[in-house]
Order: C-alpha cells, then sequence, then structure tokens
C-alpha cells in the first residue's frame, strides 16, 4: 500500500511539473526528442507554418520554441531559408568529447556499486540495442547507446546534470547522423557499452573507466576522420 501511494505521488509531482511548463518549453522538448530519436536531421529546415499548425500554437510560441532550440545549439537561422537544424563540425565535436570525458568518465570515478535498477536501465538500453542491430535498424541502435551513456552519467543522481548531458545528446546524434555509413559508425559500441556495465556490476571501477576512456578517444577520431572528408566541408 506504501508503494502504491508513493507512485500516486511520484504521477502527481510528475502533473505538476508538466504543467509548470509552457507550451514553448513542451514544444521545445518535443523538438529535442524528435533529434534524439533521428527523426529530425541536420540541415532539415523548422518550418513555422508546419509547427504552428503540428503543435496548435500560436506563432510566438513556435518562435520562442525554435529560440530555444537555438539557444540549446540544436538550431540555427540561415538567411533566406529560416531556421534549420544544425549541422555541427569538428570543433562542436571536439567540445562535446570534452564534455563527455569530464562528465562519464567522473561518473565513473564517483560511482559507488550499482544498484539493481541501475543495472536494469543499463541492460534495457543496452538489449534494445542489440534488437535494433537485429533489424538493422543503424539509427535506433544509435539511439538506445546514447541512452545506456545517459545512465552512466545518471549514476552522479544530479538532475541537473542530467538535464545538461540531455542537450549533449542531441547534438552528439547531429553528429552521427552526418556519418557516410551509419552500420559501420554504430556497430563497434554495442559490446563496449555491455563490457562497461558488466565492469561497474562487478565493481571494477578503474577497468570501467579505462574502457570508457578509449571508447571515448575511438569514437571521437572517428567522427572527426569522417567530418574531415571533403564532401563535410
Amino acid at each position: 500500500m506504501i508503494t502504491h501511494c508513493s507512485t500516486i505521488v511520484e504521477q502527481s509531482e510528475a502533473m505538476i511539473m508538466s504543467a509548470q511548463l509552457s507550451l514553448a518549453d513542451q514544444i521545445t522538448l518535443e523538438l529535442r526528442a524528435d533529434i534524439i530519436g533521428g527523426r529530425l536531421l541536420p540541415g532539415m529546415p523548422l518550418v513555422e507554418n508546419d509547427l504552428v499548425s503540428t503543435y496548435n500554437a500560436s506563432r510566438n510560441t513556435i518562435r520562442e520554441a525554435l529560440h530555444r532550440l537555438g539557444q540549446e545549439g540544436l538550431a540555427r537561422y540561415v538567411r533566406n531559408k529560416g531556421v534549420m537544424v544544425r549541422r555541427l563540425g569538428r570543433d562542436e565535436v571536439r567540445d562535446l568529447f570534452q564534455v563527455r570525458r569530464t562528465l562519464e568518465l567522473q561518473a565513473i570515478a564517483l560511482s559507488k556499486p550499482l544498484r539493481e535498477y541501475q543495472s536494469d536501465r543499463m541492460l534495457e538500453s543496452i538489449e534494445a540495442a542489440e534488437l535494433a542491430r537485429e533489424r538493422e535498424d543503424w539509427r535506433a541502435l544509435g539511439t538506445h547507446s546514447l541512452a545506456f551513456h545517459q545512465h552512466i552519467v545518471g549514476l552522479m543522481r544530479s538532475p541537473l546534470f542530467d538535464e545538461f548531458f540531455t542537450n549533449i545528446v542531441a547534438q552528439l546524434r547531429l553528429v552521427f547522423c552526418a556519418a557516410p555509413d551509419e552500420q559501420r559508425f554504430q556497430a563497434p559500441w554495442l559490446a563496449r557499452d555491455r563490457y562497461i556495465h558488466d565492469r561497474l556490476v562487478e565493481g571494477d571501477k578503474q577497468a570501467a573507466g579505462e574502457a570508457m576512456s578509449l571508447y571515448l578517444d575511438d569514437s571521437e577520431q572517428m567522427l572527426l576522420d569522417f567530418l574531415s572528408r571533403p564532401s563535410h566541408h
């Protein structure tokens, strides 16, 4: 009965939080979720008229949402074209991975033995990524792998870091989408995610941290390599 009551309280709190969000906030969150899910790709136009219709919102509300998306580094205004989903370059990739190293390696270094629910969340992301691999849905695999890394940062139990890192994940998704061969890019990381999870379950933070550090080095280098190709200049 106590569990049931606490669930009701949590649901009530979620509803209150949702009610506190303005419509512009909610639209911004939905657009960001569409970027993370790979439904909005770099260079896609964010057409004001379409968004007004989709969200049944005023132009001012849509403009506010697009402005916020721009502040988050996910959209930019292009002269004569309007607002578009942002393309990221090599400098942005280096900056994103500097943030990733700071947060993900710190999260592992400071982590306590994994609780069952923490392990379960990571495994859910890994198993969803494995199903995506079987379907050869490489975009979904990337989204689930990013969710695994959100759970890594979640080990710090900081809502501020969680919110900040969700934005980092959205920007990473925009970089991943630019990969000329998503299968080649996404395929190597799944086994590494599982290895990191297994070391954390064992309480071997050093091995998990070393594996994560190498993972981030390799991922960054692969992204920088394909962004160096002439077609991306």
